[in-house]
């Protein structure tokens, strides 16, 4: 029985046992779907292998709309801790995410929206809504089918919305995971609904190699997907991910074990330009087996690797450029994952630039009253960047940092907090009002030159008085954001955040020589500001990092990336 008769078949049951509700119009097949995930352990890449593929797909002209469905009961990412979870990244519509979302958008260069990531919080969220509200007709509500159904529901909407040809869906977490088992079930039953054709599964596992052994096993990669085997659910694929290259006798007994032809078994050992890896995987013939599994590899065929070769070549470096040295100084800096777009934004540069750039963490909660250690940190460091973040901890070893590089004309990017911090810097040691800080910080600050806006006051709710999403910045002519940014008159860029520089101080920060370049068209809201005597010393009240892209950096980032290599 094909898709569509089984969902007709459902569709007219009487007896109200199934629940899969369907978007007016919907045809099984029209839209494939592919669904990733992971075995044996977390971090293994599957965001990584999901990206590449949307690459893969879209090379050949498909339309890809990748969506991650993510297990924890938070709505959505906002107020989860960078160290648990890596960063928040925002969406244009004001979404935010998970990392995850800013690789998908660097892959496919477009941006996304709140639609391509769904939380079980969201979920569940909108089946209480709809049980409140009396759209269950009094039925007892429950994980199948309810919450299984409206799973699959999501993902047809999105369908529908976009017209994809493909949808990617990463699942996060890992298989066996108690709290995603809900969602492999909802992709099950996806599969049985619309068709075997229409829906093809990959995990990602990984291929242990103890050191003590020196060998690979694959006995930890067998079991793990013998649990989604146990839950009805057969890979058309697997992507061994390992150190070193993998062995063909791995293959082998993954494809005997997995009841899965060799051919769809692919090793992915680490590499160490991950945008190299789509046309790896290409030569590999990795999105071949996917279109064969969902029968469309004579509708969709590779037109040669031209864009992926000069896509490759763009970004990675050539030749050996003495590496410039960029200081994080943050407080998440056990986490890489916690400022990944930062380090990405950097990468885009180098790319650019041909120029290897390596950070370098400096945690400034340790740099508070410590001029001696700063002064040791910044030891060979060709640049600063002071990125966002929220609460009051290693917020004066960020002052001190600032105060640092405007001392010693070392170059100095501010994001959000960190332009935040450059205007209490500047406050207290040029404008001489010593007790200049933040409202966030201390309440009853003499001189808060940041601080909430009077509109922001009345909202209430963690986060409601957020700023977030896609905003246009006004930029002032003549200014060096004007001629960074090619003369626009107008950008936009992503903003999360609830402090502003307060209206009451711009003249007496302009009269001792800060320049706001960009602010908020038609209400004084400054959102960039730069200090023109200085090698480079600007900061902007929203993330650039959020919206650079491999083959086309953020203009800020790149000019401040030049001046550190200078």
């Amino acid at each position: 029985m094909k898709g569509q008769d089984i969902l007709s078949e459902i569709a007219s049951t009487s007896s109200g046992e199934f629940y899969t509700p369907l978007p007016k119009g919907y045809k099984p097949g029209k839209t494939k779907y592919v669904v990733v995930t992971g075995s044996v352990i977390s971090g293994v890449g599957k965001g990584t292998i999901s990206s590449s593929l949307c690459k893969l797909l879209n090379d050949r002209g498909m339309k890809v709309e990748p969506i991650k469905l993510e297990a924890y009961l938070n709505v959505d990412s906002g107020t989860l801790n960078p160290f648990r979870h890596g960063e928040v990244f925002v969406l244009d519509d004001g979404s935010e995410t998970d990392l995850d979302l800013g690789t998908y958008e660097r892959a496919l260069d477009k941006n996304l929206r709140g639609e391509n990531f769904v939380t079980s919080g969201k979920i569940y969220q909108r089946i209480i809504e709809k049980e409140r509200t009396g759209k269950y007709l009094g039925r007892d509500v429950q994980f199948i089918p309810h919450v299984t159904g409206e799973i699959k529901l999501v993902l047809r909407k999105l369908a529908m919305e976009t017209k994809a040809d493909v949808i990617p869906i990463e699942i996060g977490g890992t298989v066996g995971d108690y709290e995603n088992m809900f969602a492999l079930e909802a992709l099950r039953e996806l599969k049985y609904e619309e068709g075997t054709e229409n829906v093809c599964f990959i995990n990602i596992t990984y291929i242990l190699e103890p050191n003590s052994l020196g060998e690979q096993k694959s006995k930890a990669a067998q079991l793990g997907i013998k649990r989604l085997l146990a839950m009805g659910i057969q890979p058309g694929i697997i992507v061994c991910r390992s150190q070193t290259k993998l062995k063909e006798s791995i293959r082998e007994k993954m494809s005997l074990y997995i009841n899965i032809a060799k051919e769809n078994v692919f090793g992915v050992h680490d590499v160490s330009n991950i945008y190299g890896l789509p046309l790896v995987l290409r030569k590999k013939g990795f999105d071949e087996a996917v279109l064969k599994e969902l029968k469309i590899e004579k509708k969709f065929k590779a037109n040669g690797n031209t864009a992926l070769k000069e896509w490759t070549k763009k970004t990675s470096m050539q030749g050996k450029a003495k590496p410039v040295l960029i200081a994080i100084a943050g407080k998440y800096t056990g986490s890489s994952d916690a400022y990944i777009s930062i380090l990405k934004a950097l990468e885009h540069c180098s790319f650019k630039l041909n120029k290897p750039v390596k950070a370098k963490w400096i945690d400034t909660t340790g740099l508070e009253g410590k001029k001696d250690l700063l002064k040791k940190q910044m030891k060979g460091v060709n640049g600063v960047i002071v990125p966002g973040g929220f609460g009051t901890r290693g917020v004066e070893g960020k002052i001190a940092m600032a105060k640092y590089c405007r001392e010693n004309n070392i170059p100095y990017l501010g994001l959000c907090l960190g332009f935040q911090i450059a205007l209490i810097e500047f406050a207290r040691n040029v404008l001489n009002l010593k007790d200049a800080n933040s409202t966030e910080f201390d309440s009853k600050t003499g001189n808060p030159v940041v601080c909430l806006l009077p509109e922001q006051r009345k909202i209430e709710g963690l986060g409601g008085n957020m700023r977030l999403g896609g905003r246009d910045v006004e930029v002032i002519g003549g200014t060096i954001a004007s001629k960074l940014h090619s003369n626009a008159k107008k950008i936009r860029r992503r903003f999360r955040h609830r402090f502003e520089c307060n209206p009451d101080y711009i003249k007496q920060f302009e009269e001792k020589g800060i320049v706001f370049s960009g602010k908020a068209p038609k209400v004084p809201i400054m959102q960039i500001l730069e200090m023109p005597k200085h090698k480079f010393m600007m900061a902007t009240q929203y993330h650039p990092e959020l919206t650079s892209r491999p083959l086309h950096p953020d203009e800020l980032f790149l000019e401040f990336v030049k001046k550190s290599a200078e």
